[in-house]
């Protein structure tokens, strides 16, 4: 990659007079069959379209979403990744992650395409049974991170699991 691409990569400074400072900015660049970001879930508050190859997507605290990331040289992919993030509240703790300001709290990160995709096939599982993917219990997408780091398969997310988790949530509120 060269040119004005390979600086981005680094996730330098976002472009200045991005609305709504509440919220969380990523970057996406898509450069067909070179550099391939895009969000897989989650509900945006916001886009600036930057270029035809670049936009700004928004989301607003507590938003989950899944961020993927590929890139590709010459010589084949050298990344695929996905995170998936819970935007945070303004001074809330954060990690930070490239092309995402000011961070997010990571609930799984994968890297490797075979993984990326064991990981996506599970959101469609997920989808497939009448459950958006941005409002499963964070919890399970740490467990997804967990089990898939060390080398097991997640256990599927269901309905019980679900209103489970909505039960705890609404009583916490």
């Amino acid at each position: 990659m060269t040119g004005t691409a390979a600086p981005r990569m680094r996730g330098g400074p976002l472009p200045s007079a991005l609305p709504h400072d509440s919220m969380t900015h990523v970057e996406l660049t898509w450069i067909e069959k070179k550099i391939e970001y895009w969000i897989r879930f989650g509900r945006e508050a916001h886009e600036q379209i930057l270029d035809r190859r670049r936009r700004v997507i928004s989301f607003r605290p507590n938003t989950v979403f899944a961020f993927v990331r590929w890139a590709a040289n010459d010589f084949g992919t050298i990344i695929s990744r996905i995170d998936i993030v819970r935007a945070v509240e303004p001074g809330e703790p954060y990690q930070t992650l490239p092309f995402v300001r000011p961070g997010g709290e990571i609930l799984l990160r994968i890297d490797g395409w075979p993984k990326v995709e064991d990981v996506l096939r599970h959101v469609d599982a997920i989808e497939a049974i009448g459950i958006e993917a941005d409002a499963v219990s964070p919890e399970h997408w740490r467990h997804v991170h967990n089990r898939m780091a060390a080398g097991h398969q997640p256990r599927p997310y269901t309905l019980d699991q679900h209103r489970a988790f909505l039960l705890r949530r609404r009583t916490r509120s």
